[in-house]
């Protein structure tokens, strides 16, 4: 990271490292091994960005209570973040509290294609056991935004004096664009946007959250009290938002398929299949996830919507990148030639300079999804994303620079 010039390294701390059983007694080898990555990062005068969930509950949270179903989480979640800030915080200066909690419970408690696997049982093509995704995704969203707030009085009450560091939050933030010029679906491709940012973003900004939700979801969108939401307006010192794609939104309020899902109450198709195409053309080529189509633009709009919606608050883009396709038969000098993510960079980054510059967009960091090749969820080691190639077949996994690793090189030692 030193030799491309980078500033800032972004990594999430596992739950289970520091309290193996989601509470109670502490691991040191935990302990230690932040410490030394903390200190190796500041020796090599790179800034620690920590990430405190990460997709990771601890199974023991799950088995006792039903994790983040239940309000037990709330107080379990802010020992595990307390003890962090006692142990990382003279270091650490950029928290996170949550990654893309709307990835999170979207797939594990509408869908169920990830941990913790629930879903209604009736969905076709699910395997879930158990799991109600008309209620459940709402239920454990609303304990991750108490957990937040709860994380950020805290830090404010007793580290930020002393630490003076800073509380984010991390969004997964697609841009989506009305499928024709209909009323209904300009309406949608809103509805669509409030489901998915104001969701998150709503009740830290203005205590509750959007009209749309409310009146779609009624009973089963929990209330908040006027305590919680007091705490949770202005919980936030910025917004991290990850962005890679934008999708075309269409209304799909008579498909059969997303009954008594939370994709029901939006009355949104904005999934990557089949290809979205508007009046013939396709909204973008992809990267090697079908579901990562290359829109330039989105990025800059993404941007001024937060701003124009929540009055400019501090942003800093903690992921964008793409990816190809691991061909596992591709000569290694052919692999490290990826045209495609310097082109991809390149034109999100320049939309990104124009919202600062021309739009007075209020972003002040940026970080590229990812320095390595790595394990991507359910796609495994399937994609590659890295700018820098992991030979997964050779002992000890060398690493080698791809040409996005020197273009981003030479953009920033120019800088």
């Amino acid at each position: 990271m030193t030799d491309l010039a980078m500033d800032a390294y972004r990594f999430s701390i596992s739950w289970s490292r520091i309290f193996p059983n989601g509470s109670g007694a502490v691991n040191q080898l935990g302990i230690d091994y932040y410490n030394n990555l903390i200190d190796n990062l500041i020796a090599n005068d790179l800034v620690p960005f920590v990430t405190l969930y990460h997709f990771d509950l601890p199974q023991a949270l799950q088995d006792s209570y039903g994790g983040w179903l239940s309000p037990r989480i709330i107080n379990d979640y802010v020992a595990f973040v307390e003890r962090c800030f006692v142990e990382f915080g003279d270091r650490v200066k950029h928290w996170i509290t949550f990654n893309e909690p709307h990835a999170f419970v979207m797939t594990g408690y509408d869908l169920g294609v990830a941990a913790p696997g629930r879903c209604s049982v009736h969905l076709p093509n699910r395997v879930c056991k158990s799991g109600n995704s008309s209620t459940e995704p709402y239920i454990a969203m609303h304990h991750v935004l108490l957990s937040h707030a709860a994380t950020f009085r805290l830090y404010q009450a007793k580290f930020k004096g002393e630490q003076g560091g800073n509380v984010g939050m991390s969004l997964d933030m697609m841009w989506f664009e009305p499928m024709s010029n209909s009323t209904q679906d300009i309406k949608t491709t809103q509805v669509a946007q409030e489901f998915q940012t104001g969701w998150i973003l709503d009740p830290i900004y203005f205590g509750d959250y959007p009209l749309s939700m409310k009146e779609r979801v009624k009973e089963r969108l929990p209330e908040f009290s006027k305590n919680q939401s007091d705490a949770l307006k202005s919980s936030l010192d910025f917004v991290g938002i990850n962005h890679y794609t934008t999708y075309y939104a269409m209304d799909i309020t008579n498909s059969s398929f997303y009954k008594n899902m939370l994709n029901n109450d939006t009355f949104v198709d904005a999934g990557a299949l089949p290809t979205p195409i508007r009046n013939g053309e396709p909204i973008g080529d992809t990267g090697g996830s079908t579901w990562l189509y290359i829109v330039p633009w989105g990025m800059r709009k993404a941007m001024n919507y937060i701003k124009n919606r929540y009055g400019n608050p501090m942003v800093i883009v903690t992921e964008n990148g793409i990816d190809e396709v691991n061909d596992p038969d591709k000569p290694l000098l052919e692999a490290l030639q990826d045209q495609k993510r310097i082109d991809y960079h390149r034109d999100y980054l320049s939309n990104l300079s124009a919202a600062i510059k021309e739009d007075g967009c209020n972003v002040t960091g940026y970080f590229v999804w990812s320095l390595l090749d790595n394990w991507e969820w359910t796609s495994g080691f399937s994609v590659r994303f890295g700018l820098y190639f992991v030979d997964y077949k050779s002992p000890g996994l060398p690493r080698y620079a791809k040409n996005s690793a020197g273009w981003f090189y030479d953009m920033l030692w120019r800088k």
